[in-house]
């Protein structure tokens, strides 16, 4: 198996979901809406848990982002942590509203008496600490130590702040050595991996825009779930929300960590379509965004990369010069004489699989 065994980490829980010790790699995203916006946020949270999203991070910028935050936790269908920079008074503040889990980099915050603070309220409350090491912030004796290798900066100043948690006797902890290098942060997380057994939350930062973003968070992450690592992911993109977890999910099917709903292929196009399949793809796309069932639909241009070729998908559409045809397993099951009802004929036929459909779901 081109997949290596997975590394088994300590287990800890955010809310109800278990990260680390073996349990399934984790999706996690943030929300881009204010907290003080409780509709919007509450909205965005359950559009991204429909998606397939398992723990929400929210930004705790100032004191007016806190009392919100019941709100909020009442109504989220899944864990809430909150991230928070600089100042120590909102962690405390955020913990003591209810928070699933927290998010710091203690670097931003420097001061250890302050640092103990936030590590006895989150005793008080027994929730878990993200310790979170971003290449851009690292200390500036650590850079000049280090600049030619910066992913080893990365691991001594995880191992540096760990070891400040474990000595006031906190061990509830995930680690993130993040850089928007993809070499530094896969040596980074390799490096920390072959040191201490916390559970690893994965991510590339500053991953860029969706397409290069999406390119750099695949090699990566990719890379890293195949050699065993990772316990739980965030996909950053400066995009919507909502496509960080489509990719991430394409990530953990792709690298065969998770089975996360409909895996989609298509043929690329050429002068032999019979079809727009770059409109098709792209519609059948969001149709299965939502789908939780672990079926392979195809979507080919022509009879040439129709059933032959799709021979291995549940369900798959190909055109044809005078409609197209449905086909199951590589066998035609049935022809549209009109290439305008393909579509339509093709999501009567999803509909009866036996899948996690909701009409609000499958909207064109």
């Amino acid at each position: 198996m081109l997949q290596k065994r997975r590394k088994i980490t300590r287990k800890i829980y955010v809310g109800n979901v278990a990260i680390g010790g073996g349990e399934p790699i984790v999706i996690q995203s943030m929300t881009n809406t204010l907290t003080t916006d409780v509709k919007g946020t509450i909205n965005q949270i359950n559009r991204l848990y429909k998606l397939g999203c398992e723990i929400i991070r929210v930004a705790i910028p100032d004191e007016e982002s806190l009392p919100p935050l019941k709100e909020i936790l009442k109504k989220s269908p899944i864990p809430v942590i909150a991230d928070i920079h600089f100042d120590y008074k909102l962690a405390i503040g955020a913990i003591s509203q209810g928070v699933h889990g927290i998010r710091i980099n203690p670097g931003n915050i420097k001061n250890k008496e302050k640092i103990k603070e936030i590590i006895k309220a989150a005793k008080d409350y027994n929730i878990a600490i993200r310790i979170g090491v971003n290449s851009g912030s690292l200390d500036f004796e650590i850079k000049r130590k280090y600049k030619n290798k910066i992913y080893e900066g990365l691991v001594e100043s995880a191992m540096n702040y760990i070891k400040f948690f474990e000595d006031n006797g906190f061990f509830n902890i995930k680690v993130s050595l993040k850089s928007a290098d993809v070499i530094n942060t896969i040596l980074a997380y390799e490096t920390f991996s072959e040191r201490m057994d916390y559970p690893l939350h994965l991510g590339i930062t500053e991953a860029g825009t969706e397409l290069p973003g999406t390119i750099r968070s695949s090699v990566g992450l990719g890379y890293l779930i195949l050699n065993g690592l990772g316990d739980t992911i965030r996909v950053s993109l400066t995009a919507p929300p909502e496509r960080e977890i489509i990719v991430a999910k394409e990530i953990l099917k792709s690298t065969g960590a998770r089975c996360l709903g409909a895996v989609l292929i298509s043929c690329p196009t050429c002068a032999r379509r019979d079809i727009d399949v770059i409109l098709l793809a792209r519609k059948v796309e969001k149709l299965l965004s939502f789908i939780k069932s672990p079926i392979k639909v195809a979507v080919m241009g022509c009879a040439v990369n129709g059933p032959g070729e799709a021979m291995d998908a549940d369900i798959g559409i190909a055109g044809s010069s005078s409609g197209g045809i449905i086909f199951k397993k590589g066998k035609v099951f049935k022809k549209i004489k009109k290439q305008e009802n393909l579509l339509k004929e093709f999501l009567k036929e999803i509909k009866k699989m036996d899948i996690d459909w909701q009409n609000e779901r499958g909207k064109l």
